[in-house]
């Protein structure tokens, strides 16, 4: 799901991450796994909100930076296998109730 996922616009407590043009058009699958990540975010401790837009094939999440360091976000979106990136997953995991 996060290679479906890039960052549009990042600043500490905000962040918007784009949907590939292949997700907003793909049947469900990736589709899903996008609206299943709105959904788990917002239960994630240290996220206020997050809100997908499918029109602008975006997700606003807001965020508090003392919870989550800005790092995670972009180490996430670039793969990289870092302390946050490792902890951020970690809660979206734990939220998803995987």
């Amino acid at each position: 799901m996060v290679a479906a996922l890039s960052i549009a616009h990042h600043i500490p407590g905000r962040i918007r991450l784009r949907l590939s043009g292949d997700v907003a058009s793909a049947p469900s699958g990736a589709a899903e796994r996008v609206l299943r990540f709105a959904r788990i975010a917002q239960d994630v401790p240290g996220i206020r909100s997050a809100k997908l837009n499918p029109l602008a094939r975006s997700c606003v999440v807001e965020y508090d930076p003392a919870a989550i360091p800005p790092a995670a976000w972009e180490n996430l979106a670039q793969g990289e296998r870092t302390e946050p990136a490792e902890r951020l997953l970690r809660l979206l995991v734990a939220s998803s109730g995987a």
